[in-house]
């Protein structure tokens, strides 16, 4: 196994990871906040067709970047007014998300990019000098703006829950939300907070996913990658780092597949793309003992009831 070889699957493997990995952030900042979001596949595509869309017509990334923040941003407000302040079922609301983001989008592809030749411009590559010429994990060092950021993200992501009050703040009214309401901690202001800026951060991940990893938009184009970003939080046990790390290992899977793909291994294609997804089966089952979600996921908050709320 050369050198070549590895620096090309490591490679994969990241750029096939960061899409799953901005969802999985974004599910966290939900989810950590007590709002079950099932929706991160319909974010996903809502930000990959916005991002390329407002691409499309300006001839400008950050432009489309911009758009996907302020779409996902906008789908997770929707999901916090449904289950926040009416108290519909998350779990219902998360489906709806995704099946009316996977039928507009595709409406809406067809209407804006029928019969035209979609000539997306590239996300420049930043090469950070001498650390770019390490072997194998140098390519870590030459790859763009949202790779980037998103290692920052789950710096500070990890910095902010566990290190500061808001975070803190964050935590418990994912935990005890009449305790924290009666701390004077404003349980529907954080919830509110928590589910759109994790929409913004899954609308960056369907940007990456349009104007990086694929330079163009297509119909659901997501495929699959917001459930598996659900189950990389699982998996992580609703940790920034366990959960970065489990988007790798189904991104390495994923990039193993295309690997075997690609050289003709005699093995059905259909087994091989399963794959991805039969690890994360297997990762759920494996975990799913160990993982204990936040105590009020998916339950609404209803101030001053009895028995309803944690």
């Amino acid at each position: 196994m050369n050198n070549d070889f590895l620096t090309d699957f490591l490679a994969s493997t990241l750029r096939l990871s960061v899409p799953l990995a901005y969802a999985a952030m974004g599910g966290l900042f939900s989810e950590r906040s007590g709002v079950l979001n099932i929706g991160l596949e319909g974010m996903l595509l809502t930000g990959a067709f916005t991002s390329a869309a407002a691409t499309f017509y300006s001839g400008n990334v950050v432009v489309g970047i911009c758009a996907a923040l302020i779409a996902g941003g906008f789908v997770g407000l929707v999901h916090a007014f449904l289950c926040v302040t009416l108290r519909v079922n998350q779990l219902v609301s998360g489906l709806a998300i995704n099946l009316v983001a996977g039928g507009l989008t595709s409406f809406l592809g067809r209407l804006i990019f029928s019969g035209s030749t979609q000539r997306l411009p590239l996300v420049p590559a930043i090469k950070i000098p001498i650390l770019a010429n390490i072997p194998i994990i140098g390519i870590l060092f030459e790859q763009d703006i949202l790779v980037y950021l998103l290692f920052l993200i789950i710096a500070l992501t990890t910095y902010f829950l566990f290190y500061t009050n808001p975070g803190l703040n964050l935590r418990a009214v994912g935990e005890y939300p009449s305790s924290a309401d009666t701390a004077g901690i404003s349980v529907t202001l954080v919830r509110y907070v928590a589910v759109v800026t994790g929409g913004c951060l899954v609308g960056c991940g369907g940007a990456y996913l349009a104007l990086v990893q694929i330079n163009y938009f297509t119909e659901g184009m997501s495929a699959g990658k917001g459930f598996i970003a659900i189950a990389s939080l699982i998996f992580g046990r609703w940790h920034p780092i366990g959960s970065a790390l489990a988007c790798l290992l189904f991104g390495a899977t994923e990039a193993l597949q295309l690997r075997m793909q690609a050289l003709g291994v005699n093995i059905p294609y259909q087994f091989l793309t399963m794959l991805p997804y039969a690890v994360a089966m297997i990762a759920l089952i494996g975990g799913m003992g160990k993982s204990t979600p936040p105590a009020a996921l998916g339950v609404p908050y209803e101030r001053n009831s009895v028995g309803k709320n944690i």
